[in-house]
């Protein structure tokens, strides 16, 4: 055991994780008395931010005692002391630097004030902000970011599907002509592929888009499979309706950049697959502009979200347009719309209710936070199929990035799991304008 540290904790810590006071092991940790004021301002509200805070004051009300304030109080077993820092505390560094009276700068007012009176241990500033972090460095204080949930490798994002060339020829010609697939222990690549992952097999003459199939222990052929209309363009594509398609499969994720299709592949594979569930779900997170509560705009709950949500009914319109306004299919949409079969709505009118036997579809999951990603899959009943789409280089939230968000800590949390599959689309086919945009500039 190394000598301990005390760690000082911003509120966008506590409104990211509500359970991190868990993960700090045997060191100290201090909260400033204005972050205790700030998580006040949360508690209200129906967001993920305002039960973590709401979560955490809970917590935090089981703890208190009188000595909060001066001896401190016991986590647990393996785990340090609580500590409040009270009212103003003598920090000539930070009051000289950043005179303006704000909730950061008493931040770094107790950070400065417990370096100064602990001098033989490190004190570290823990905070998602970047501003706060530059500022606490400025000044010659210790900082980090949090951490916990950070996922080390997102090598898997910047690249597609595997290919293993110089295999034998004749495997290759067995796959095509077995409906069953082959075994996995045939292939020198056993060791190294996913559930449910999907490659590429190349010989000296011959390939064939394939994937593992964990449930049956085989390499199987995937071929193309048109889905209420929309027809497979690259081999990436043809692998999201493989899984998509795949009933066994109940957690889906579908990375790539804007214009790679994952929100429409995953809409037309769940209209194609209908008669398996009793509801299509889409649904995806609003974060307002600004981080400005939607509230000042006009209209009722619904009018108020509906400019978040056309981005799905752009894609709802796409498949609409593969038939005429009178066939079948495109009546068939519209009726399940009306009768709420095919519903789109925002992803925190979700919260609380169970998700059974649903084709659910969340957009844009890369702005959600690991406990965010949590809370939504604990919601799926019997006979639920969840699908989460996102760009994990578009995050639109402040405390987030391509290591921390719910989507790639999902993905690299189930990996391994059976009923789980991960395709990361590169290949832009929305239009050779989008594709050009979105790769130089």
């Amino acid at each position: 055991m190394g000598i301990k540290k005390n760690f000082v904790l911003d509120t966008n810590v506590i409104l990211h994780d509500y359970n991190c006071l868990k993960n700090f092991e045997e060191n100290d940790i201090y909260l400033p008395l204005t972050v205790l004021e700030e998580l006040d301002k949360f508690k209200k509200g129906n967001e993920q931010i305002n039960y973590n805070a709401r979560e955490f004051v809970r917590e935090l009300d089981e703890l208190t005692s009188d000595e909060l304030f001066s001896k401190g109080v016991e986590l647990g077993s393996g785990l340090g002391r609580l500590f409040v820092v009270t009212g103003n505390v003598e920090a000539a560094k930070v009051w000289e630097s950043f005179p303006a009276k704000k909730p950061d700068h008493y931040i770094l007012a107790a950070t400065e004030f417990l370096t100064n009176k602990h001098p033989k241990q490190k004190c570290i500033l823990v905070t998602k902000d970047v501003n706060l972090r530059m500022k606490a460095r400025s000044i010659g204080l210790h900082c980090e970011d949090y951490i916990n949930d950070k996922v080390v490798n997102v090598d898997i994002f910047e690249k597609s599907n595997e290919v293993f060339e110089n295999i034998d020829p004749a495997l290759i010609d067995r796959i095509y002509s077995s409906k069953e697939g082959i075994d996995i222990h045939e292939f020198d690549f056993r060791d190294l592929v996913h559930p449910n992952e999907c490659f590429v097999l190349k010989s000296d003459r011959n390939s064939v888009l394939a994937r593992y199939n964990p449930f049956t222990g085989v390499i199987k052929r995937v071929q193309k499979s048109k889905n209420y209309g929309i027809e497979p363009r690259n081999a990436e594509q043809s692998f999201a309706f493989e899984i998509l398609n795949d009933p066994n499969i109940k957690l889906v994720a579908l990375t790539g950049k804007a214009g790679t299709g994952k929100t429409l592949l995953a809409l037309a594979a769940a209209l194609n697959n209908l008669n398996d569930y009793k509801q299509i779900l889409l649904a995806r997170p609003i974060v307002a502009l600004s981080n400005k509560d939607i509230g000042f705009l006009p209209g009722d709950a619904q009018e108020k979200v509906a400019p978040y949500m056309q981005p799905l009914f752009d894609n709802l319109n796409v498949i609409k347009r593969q038939f005429s306004s009178t066939s079948t299919e495109a009546k068939r949409i519209e009726e399940m719309q009306k009768s709420e079969q095919l519903v789109i709505e925002a992803l925190a009118f979700i919260r609380g209710r169970s998700l059974s036997e649903m084709y659910c579809i969340v957009d844009e999951a890369q702005n959600l936070t690991p406990n965010e990603i949590k809370t939504i899959i604990t919601r799926a009943g019997e006979g639920t199929k969840m699908i989460f789409t996102g760009d994990i280089q578009q995050i639109d939230q402040p405390y987030l990035d391509s290591q921390s968000n719910g989507l790639v800590y999902m993905i690299d949390r189930m990996k391994d799991q059976n009923i789980f599959a991960h395709i990361n689309l590169i290949k832009g086919e929305r239009s050779q304008l989008s594709e050009l945009a979105s790769n130089l500039l």
